[in-house]
């Protein structure tokens, strides 16, 4: 095992002034947490965007989706509301889930014993479709609404199908991400953490 005067050493000879590795890095929930909010920023709904994303045991991304219409409908034709007298009206008959077009984009033969990081704790629909897809954990940032019935059943199914379940805690409020970093030389800031 190389010494840290080695690993100095080793890190000049090849041409690199900085001798450590940065400690600012996203660590991997983190990441995969933030690879969701990411894709959730595709969702088109005004009112919450949800993404999902799948990651295998070799901390791979295997899927990634977010909440939408369904591919070949047309998202402005079809309502984005919350509520309305008439429940086809709004949008909960018509819009696909993230945890949804997660595991149906999924670029691997199956999800099986993968984990599901997402933004919110998936309704009991998803819950099914995690379920029999054979996800094995499902790593969530919100449960606001833990109190519903439809939470309830999905923690009920989740529990009986034996996926665990469990709230992320992040290390950071928020992640920048800064398109000019690239351009930059030098040391990157911690004032995202």
């Amino acid at each position: 095992m190389e010494t840290e005067h080695e690993q100095n050493k080793l890190c000049l000879v090849n041409g690199n002034n900085n001798t450590r590795k940065r400690q600012d890095f996203l660590e991997w929930p983190e990441y995969f947490m933030a690879v969701a909010f990411l894709s959730a920023q595709r969702s088109k709904d005004p009112n919450s965007q949800v993404g999902a994303c799948i990651v295998n045991q070799e901390n791979k991304i295997v899927g990634i989706g977010y909440n939408g219409m369904p591919n070949g409908c047309n998202d402005d034709l079809l309502p984005w509301s919350r509520t309305a007298d008439d429940q086809l009206d709004t949008k909960y008959p018509y819009v696909c889930h993230a945890e949804l077009n997660a595991i149906m984009n999924k670029n691997s033969a199956d999800v099986k014993g993968c984990t599901m990081y997402v933004a919110l704790f998936p309704c009991n629909e998803c819950a099914k479709l995690i379920i029999q897809a054979g996800i094995k954990e499902v790593v969530y940032l919100s449960d606001k609404y833990h109190d519903t019935p439809g939470m309830t059943a999905s923690r009920r199914l989740l529990n009986m199908a034996g996926v665990l379940f469990r709230q992320f805690e992040p290390k950071r409020t928020e992640i920048v991400i800064d398109f000019n970093s690239i351009n930059h030389t030098g040391s990157r800031s911690n004032s995202s953490q």
